[in-house]
């Protein structure tokens, strides 16, 4: 049986994220990492602000949004809430200027042209390039051979990189081979944080050096359809 915030009062959910918390952090461990060393930031696309508030209250302090909207609305509803915020999702030139208002990382970075507009707008938001290993037209990101070329154009327009960030494909082989690839590129940029592993793919993430993993699911149950939420 899937669960999802709606289905929990506030202190219900805030113990159903503690607890998912614990059995994530486990599982961590049992990659060989310590726990401690892997930030969770809890995505909370298509919940309310009771997701956010829950994962606040178990002890995460970074929430990543893919909806430009979503992240706007949430950051004005919990505006005294001591949180850094991650816009997770691809990037749209029209819109880079809200999105930098309100996030506090922006993820999904691929293009000189997005380093630019963002060089031209903030000097305080920090971002993480976006990596593609498929090639495919409709996957957001950079191609590999293109990744320390962007980090070093940003870093030349004071842009502050804070590191990489992939959605690894649904292949387990193929996202080793994807984490493997980021980890590498990372070192080669001189970058630190490794933004991989999400729900289905957080352990073998962790065994590649992941330094971040973007959980929602796991943490929260099953997500409620956009139609639904008030």
């Amino acid at each position: 049986m899937t669960t999802s915030p709606a289905s929990f009062d506030n202190s219900q959910l805030i113990e159903h994220v503690r607890a998912s918390l614990v059995t994530v952090r486990n599982k961590i461990g049992e990659t060989g990492r310590d726990p401690s060393s892997v930030r969770i930031v809890a995505v909370t696309k298509t919940f309310g602000t009771e997701a956010v508030l829950a994962a606040h209250a178990a002890g995460l302090t970074s929430v990543g949004e893919n909806y430009l909207n979503e992240l706007s609305a949430k950051r004005e509803a919990l505006a005294d809430l001591a949180v850094n915020w991650h816009y997770l999702g691809a990037l749209q030139t029209n819109k880079i200027g809200r999105i930098a208002a309100v996030a506090d990382v922006v993820s999904g970075v691929s293009r000189a042209k997005e380093i630019e507009r963002l060089a031209a707008l903030t000097s305080t938001v920090m971002i993480d390039i976006q990596v593609d290993v498929t090639g495919m037209e409709q996957r957001n990101g950079a191609a590999p051979a293109d990744v320390v070329k962007l980090v070093a154009f940003a870093r030349s327009l004071g842009v502050r990189v804070r590191g990489l960030m992939i959605v690894a494909p649904p292949d387990p082989v193929a996202a080793q081979r994807a984490f493997a690839t980021v980890g590498a590129l990372a070192d080669e940029a001189g970058v630190v944080e490794r933004s991989m592993g999400m729900s289905d793919d957080y352990e073998s993430a962790c065994r590649a050096g992941s330094t971040e993993l973007r959980l929602g699911r796991v943490l929260f149950g099953a997500r409620v359809p956009l139609t639904e939420l008030s």
